[in-house]
């Protein structure tokens, strides 16, 4: 990785500059589309649509989206068909998110793919090891996945690395810090499978 881009290594789960150039052009962008989506009529379907494709790597068809919406970049992020992300989602897609078909998030949804040592003396990289430009933390992602026909209850937070399988609920409220199998209710804090669903 001695040579990769800063995107490339961020995508690759390797420790990252999130103040690279490269990165910073590509989250300017992602605000300025994620504005101009927010400004458009709820009746400009088409105008939505072309916005979103614009931002994200990957729309299906009738994916809908409340805003206010945010994301780190867009690019990273791929939503299949007919699903609906409530108001208020976040999804920092500093690795993939990639969210099935029919799938619904609702409000206040957190996708979390960034994360940082846990011990403050390997998260904070001292002043006298600081590169100009560079963060005063270390930075590394990793990907979210969630299936087809999920529901996520308002106020859900999902985990960098975290899998949520098909036809899942997960309660409102949670935060889902590990993989979750398909068919089944989650709920709590951290999230655990309560029971089986049909």
């Amino acid at each position: 990785m001695l040579n990769s881009s800063e995107r490339e290594r961020m995508r690759a789960g390797a420790v990252y500059n999130s103040r690279d150039p490269e990165l910073l052009a590509l989250a300017h962008r992602a605000r300025a589309l994620c504005a101009q989506y927010a400004a458009l009529s709820s009746t400009d379907a088409k105008g939505r649509l072309d916005v979103l494709r614009a931002l994200l790597g990957e729309v299906g068809e009738g994916v809908w989206i409340e805003p206010p919406f945010f994301c780190d970049y867009g690019a990273h992020i791929h939503i299949g068909a007919d699903s609906f992300l409530n108001v208020n989602c976040v999804l920092l897609d500093s690795a993939d998110i990639r969210i099935g078909r029919n799938t619904l998030l609702g409000p206040g949804v957190q996708l979390l793919t960034a994360t940082h040592p846990l011990s403050a003396a390997e998260r904070i990289v001292p002043k006298t090891e600081r590169a100009a430009g560079q963060p005063a933390y270390r930075t590394q992602a990793r990907p979210i996945t969630i299936g087809d026909n999920v529901w996520l209850g308002a106020n859900v937070v999902v985990l960098p690395g975290v899998t949520i399988g098909d036809n899942v609920t997960v309660g409102a409220g949670s935060v889902v810090t590990r993989d979750i199998p398909s068919d089944v209710l989650a709920l709590g804090q951290p999230c655990r499978v309560v029971r089986d669903l049909p």
